[in-house]
């Protein structure tokens, strides 16, 4: 699997024309193969992140930033959805940063980085150009998803950054502000079932102990059809598969907004690793087995570089 190393690195610049750059402190282009942690210094916090490496790996690779969901954290990510297999298959890189207090600032949502107004398009873009700094990047080929939480942060990125070329938010919507996104090609996945990030918008079931809403946020399909507007794309077409629903939209340069919708799906990561524990406590479903969201979500990345 790998040695796991720490290696500190300090911010050194964050998002220009289109790339992220960060200083390392030590030796560069020295990324251990196998699993590693790494720490960064933005806006005057330490923040941390594991990278996954796979053996044989040359020349500039694709980068997936998978972002976890409220209450996990980089570690459980990796653990629950099987990206480090996906990698070893697809020879690309995979960065888990860990969200501030198990949490991420994605608007509206959540925890003490919303509160606090945390800036983690800054943190996540200058993360990309550090890790640049240590392994030979595909520029083209820089990618985000997440799972919750973590989904509507990448939404925040594909609205906030001009980074990455592709984002496939899982259970998730849009709570950001998005008023001059760049064009980006959009995977979106989520179960009908889902009540902590209702499909059809609303206020979800988790809620503060002040009583109010965690998320309330728009539909899954309105989000979708503002990046097909965002996108210029052609009306979706749809298909069917058992319980699976994909709608897809081609757009000008080779650009695709997508959305499967999973009957009967719950507020998980389809194909992932239940937790037994947290999913009790949280009264979460298990997983769907409809389908790999992992393998389906590389699938569609490595269609569509910038």
């Amino acid at each position: 699997m790998g040695v796991i190393a720490v290696v500190v690195l300090v911010a050194g610049g964050c998002l220009g024309d289109g790339r992220a750059t960060g200083t390392p402190i030590g030796p560069t282009r020295d990324l251990p193969v196998g699993q590693s942690i790494h720490s960064l210094s933005v806006d005057g916090l330490t923040r941390s992140f594991h990278v996954y490496r796979p053996d044989g790996l040359s020349g500039p690779a694709p980068l997936v930033v998978m972002l976890h969901g409220g209450y996990g954290d980089g570690a459980q990510a990796e653990r629950a959805y099987h990206w480090d297999a996906e990698a070893d298959a697809g020879h690309f890189l995979v960065a888990y940063p860990d969200g501030l207090d198990r949490a991420w600032n994605a608007g509206s949502c959540c925890g003490r980085p919303a509160r606090s107004n945390v800036d983690d398009v800054t943190f996540l873009t200058t993360m990309v150009g550090a890790i640049e700094q240590q392994i030979p990047i595909d520029t083209t080929r820089v990618f985000a998803t997440g799972m919750s939480n973590g989904a509507m942060m990448a939404l925040r990125l594909a609205c906030q950054s001009n980074l990455f070329a592709a984002i496939a938010p899982v259970a998730g919507t849009l709570l950001a502000q998005c008023s001059d996104p760049s064009p980006t090609s959009v995977l979106q996945i989520h179960g009908t079932a889902d009540d902590r990030v209702p499909y059809g918008g609303g206020p979800g079931k988790a809620r503060t102990a002040s009583g109010a809403p965690n998320v309330d946020g728009p539909s899954v399909e309105s989000v979708n059809a503002n990046w097909r507007t965002i996108d210029g794309c052609a009306p979706p077409v749809s298909s069917n598969r058992e319980d699976v629903t994909t709608q897809r939209a081609d757009c000008p340069e080779r650009r695709t907004v997508e959305l499967i919708t999973i009957a009967g799906a719950g507020h998980q990561w389809p194909g992932g690793i239940a937790n037994p524990v947290v999913d009790e406590i949280a009264g979460l479903p298990p997983p769907s087995t409809a389908l790999d969201a992992t393998d389906t979500i590389w699938q569609f990345f490595r269609q569509h570089p910038r």
